[in-house]
């Protein structure tokens, strides 16, 4: 088909409305009401049932969650770790923290989207049911005595995964690899709290015509413990459809929300729900226009007072937070000296005798940076804080990655295996001093003491690469900040 070809002309103005359309604010929020509907009747379906908020796929499952009735407990699936060739179960989003409450509430619904063409996304498809197999075949290996005295079917680690979705050749593959993970989750440091039945993952679309009956009451004589996987938008195969509401529904509308909202985010949305569902198409970017400007350009890094994550291994010696979690400086923060990973434009605030200013550069230069400046900068402050009876808390503007990074050399440098502070002398240039060799092992056990305590936590591929290489590397032999 040539460019000249009038069927080519038609195409390409077909592809331009849709994409124009599918863009629409007006349509993307009303697709994402219309979704909104589907997940309250799920939640009316099985009312007792914790719906988590932040759901599988953080940005997008927010949409449709309404803050007033979801449970605020992050989960961590990834569609990537189910795609195909591509599976994994990821002990840097193991999820550990999900099963105290799955115990206490005897299971849990988890909601995500997918964008047109499928009817289920593939971390609901694939990731979740992984996990479950995983967490139930790990439970043995960790406690061989729930397999005692039971039948085989009591404590079923079988694989379970939508066969309208998933083909049988997959499965398979699948299910080849998942003792090798459950071997890596009983013999990780994390720890694992036994349920009392298997878990077994259940699915709900837009399309299922009747909700299952399953029971989240531990008193009834049931198999299994539910982890209930809705798939909140309809399938559309054309990429939208017209509604009578006088909108195009749009398959997966809260993905990729920085193409379309203007700067509206989820908290925004929800925030201001009613007056931008009731506004007209025409009011409606001027609306939301009004509600963004109202947001700090530039936020404030003391947004919030909210408690760090103590990492709970070495005794809350050393902390994580966000930006947004730091205290206002005062003359009396008790025993807590702070480290500030801030952007060059914010770090124009004087650092004090309890909170230090270490710039962030960003772009290529920022990994060398990171290694070279941040981390032995950061190690001076905290080896002289840890032996001087201070915690350290380190913060950078997500508290998720390269805070991560600098707790996660820390707690290498200074802390043995059982989590307590070396009693070794301590160089003042922050020099490799705690009585543990380091290794490739322990550096993953000691990620694993972080996310245990700060699930949220998720650090680069670039940031855990360089930590790797500036406590295993010779200095003489690190890469050279880039010219």
């Amino acid at each position: 088909m040539s460019n000249e070809d009038p069927m080519f002309d038609d195409f390409t103005k077909a592809f331009a409305y849709i994409r124009k359309e599918s863009l629409d604010i007006y349509n993307r929020l009303h697709s994402i009401e219309e979704d909104v509907a589907f997940i309250e009747q799920a939640h009316k379906a099985y009312p007792n049932a914790p719906l988590l908020r932040s759901c599988p796929n953080l940005r997008c499952g927010a949409w449709y969650t309404d803050p007033s009735y979801a449970t605020h407990v992050p989960a961590y699936f990834k569609s990537t770790d189910g795609h195909n060739n591509n599976w994994s179960f990821n002990l840097r989003r193991a999820n550990l923290h999900l099963i105290p409450l799955i115990i206490e509430r005897k299971g849990i619904i988890l909601v995500d989207s997918t964008r047109s063409g499928k009817r289920i996304p593939d971390a609901l498809s694939k990731t979740v049911p992984i996990w479950c197999a995983v967490i139930n075949r790990a439970m043995l290996l960790r406690y061989p005595a729930l397999g005692q005295g039971r039948a085989e079917s009591c404590w079923n680690v079988a694989l379970y995964t939508p066969p309208s979705t998933v083909s049988r050749q997959e499965h398979h593959q699948i299910e080849l690899r998942l003792d090798d993970w459950a071997r890596d989750l009983a013999g990780s440091s994390f720890a694992l709290p036994i349920i009392p039945r298997p878990l077994r993952p259940v699915w709900i679309t837009p399309a299922t015509s009747a909700f299952p009956n399953i029971s989240f009451d531990e008193k009834q004589d049931v198999e299994f413990i539910p982890v209930v996987c809705v798939s909140a938008s309809k399938q559309v195969d054309q990429g939208l459809e017209r509604r009578a509401g006088g909108f195009s529904y749009i398959q997966g509308s809260g993905d990729d929300h920085e193409l379309w909202g203007a700067g509206l985010t989820p908290e925004l949305f929800w925030a201001n729900h009613s007056r931008l569902l009731a506004a007209e198409r025409t009011q409606l970017p001027a609306i939301v226009s009004e509600i963004v400007s109202r947001q700090p350009k530039t936020p404030s890094i003391y947004r919030a007072q909210n408690a760090a994550t103590p990492v709970n291994t070495v005794g809350g010696r050393l902390l994580l937070a966000s930006l947004a979690e730091i205290p206002e400086p005062s003359n009396d923060q008790g025993d807590i000296i702070y480290i500030l990973l801030t952007s060059t434009t914010v770090a124009d605030s004087v650092s004090t005798k309890t909170q230090h200013h270490i710039p962030v550069v960003s772009g290529k230069k920022g990994q060398s940076h990171f290694l070279q400046t941040i981390l032995p900068d950061a190690m001076k402050i905290i080896s002289e804080s840890l032996y001087n009876n201070k915690n350290v808390c380190v913060a950078c503007e997500t508290g998720k990655d390269i805070s991560v990074g600098v707790v996660l050399a820390a707690l290498q440098l200074y802390f043995g295996d059982d989590g307590s502070l070396s009693s070794a002398s301590v160089d003042t240039a922050g020099a490799k001093v705690n009585a543990t060799v380091p290794n490739k092992n322990s550096i993953r056990t000691r990620l694993q003491w972080i996310i245990e305590s700060r699930p949220e936590a998720n650090p680069s591929r670039a940031v855990l690469k360089r930590v790797n290489e500036f406590l295993l590397t010779s200095p003489a032999f690190r890469e050279r900040p880039a010219s």
